[in-house]
């Protein structure tokens, strides 16, 4: 594969004594993929970057890849791909390769565009406009068994989105079904590695819910919308200035309230939820 960013091109030369990152970068415009992949190289000294022009060429790749340490282990790929819908080369990359976790990158970040690329099994979504130092820190969270979504997703709606709306609740068929087989949602290949908890109807609301609703303390709050931007509990700790046995109370009752076991799941389960969180006060920062 050429190194100058053609239909398909691999590039970067890790230290052969440390494991690199291997990240297949899908994405219809050349331009964009240099320069993510050049971006990427320069964040991140250890990762291996091949490109695919369409989900086709990269299928194409993965197929050729025979030997474990050659396939990439994430894939980075554009929702707005022509040909096929981004959300079907997601549901086709993730029937093929389930071991390897999809993340999605789009221009748009609207609460819809996000579940539809979850229920088509990407472990990820970040928006076009995220930082450099978000993107390597969604990657990352992908790689450990998390599920990455942008914080604008949780914060209060944004005009002519609101409960009436765009209703998030399934038809009680729907949520027969998602009860009978993972809890959240519809069961997706991309998502068997995780065990989610049995959903609780009651759970499945509109969006446009607050986590005082589900009798979450002001610094619980806080807390759970820490963990839905991935940070781990010392970071929590520091950022509010808290014990490491107080966030890990915290936590666990925030999973209680969401119902589910681990933080993966309530990733999952806030957006489905539509949790929505307004900037913290003063006064409810001082409260622990």
């Amino acid at each position: 594969m050429d190194s100058g960013g053609g239909p398909a091109s691999q590039s970067g030369r890790p230290d052969m004594g440390v494991q690199a990152m291997r990240v297949l970068l899908i994405d219809d415009h050349r331009l964009f993929r240099e320069g993510v992949a050049l971006l990427l190289r320069s964040l991140m000294q250890e990762i291996v970057i091949s490109e695919a022009a369409s989900c086709e060429e990269a299928m194409a790749q993965l197929a050729q890849s025979s030997e474990p340490v050659d396939k990439a282990e994430l894939i980075l790929m554009d929702l707005g791909l022509p040909g096929m819908s981004g959300l079907d080369d997601i549901a086709l990359l993730r029937a093929s390769y389930p071991d390897i976790p999809v993340v999605a990158l789009a221009a748009s970040e609207d609460l819809d565009t996000v579940l539809l690329a979850l229920d088509a099994g990407a472990m990820g979504f970040i928006p076009k406009s995220s930082s450099a130092a978000i993107l390597v820190q969604a990657l990352h969270l992908v790689l450990a068994k998390g599920i990455y979504l942008p914080p604008s997703v949780f914060l209060p709606a944004r005009a002519g989105m609101t409960a009436q709306t765009k209703p998030l609740a399934k038809p009680a068929a729907d949520r027969a079904e998602i009860a009978a087989v993972d809890g959240i949602r519809p069961v997706r290949e991309a998502h068997q590695s995780h065990e989610f908890h049995p959903a609780h109807e009651q759970l499945m609301t509109p969006m446009g819910m607050r986590p005082t609703e589900l009798g979450l303390s002001p610094r619980q709050t806080e807390v759970l919308h820490l963990i839905l931007q991935g940070k781990s509990n010392k970071l929590i700790c520091r950022e509010l200035e808290l014990s490491l046995s107080t966030v890990k109370v915290h936590t666990s009752a925030v999973l209680r309230a969401l119902r589910v076991t681990t933080r993966t799941q309530a990733v999952v389960m806030a957006a489905k939820l539509g949790l929505r969180f307004d900037k913290p006060t003063e006064q409810d920062s001082s409260k622990g």
